[in-house]
């Protein structure tokens, strides 16, 4: 951990993603094919914090950008987001770092075909 010990989200490699009328689909890839009994689905503001997760983001940019975009306070927001990291972090749809430090291991999903 860095000495702020400031966390940070970023997608896991071992997902694909894609919006798919209008609705975003994540499917976690286990040797290399999707598991397809595994499909999540996200809503509005689940879609925004993923999208904002190809890069590595702490809560606190994550629970800003939703209070904006959703015009709810800070509080509520934080509180949606750590639900969110808290699921997707145990779902294995995303990973943990440190902010300063060697942050998680990423690839460009575009290039991985997903998006």
């Amino acid at each position: 951990m860095s000495s702020s010990g400031t966390k940070v989200f970023v997608r896991s490699q071992s997902v694909v993603s894609r919006v798919v009328a209008g609705e975003t689909l994540i499917v976690p890839v286990r040797g290399k094919v999707g598991d397809l009994a595994s499909i999540y689905s996200f809503n509005e503001t689940a879609s925004l914090i993923w999208k904002m997760l190809e890069s590595p983001r702490t809560p606190a940019e994550l629970s800003a950008a939703v209070s904006r975009a959703y015009d709810v306070g800070m509080e509520r927001a934080a509180q949606d987001v750590e639900r969110f990291l808290s699921d997707m972090f145990l779902a294995g749809l995303i990973e943990m770092g440190a902010a300063g430090i060697a942050e998680p291991a990423r690839q460009d999903v575009a290039a991985a075909g997903a998006r």
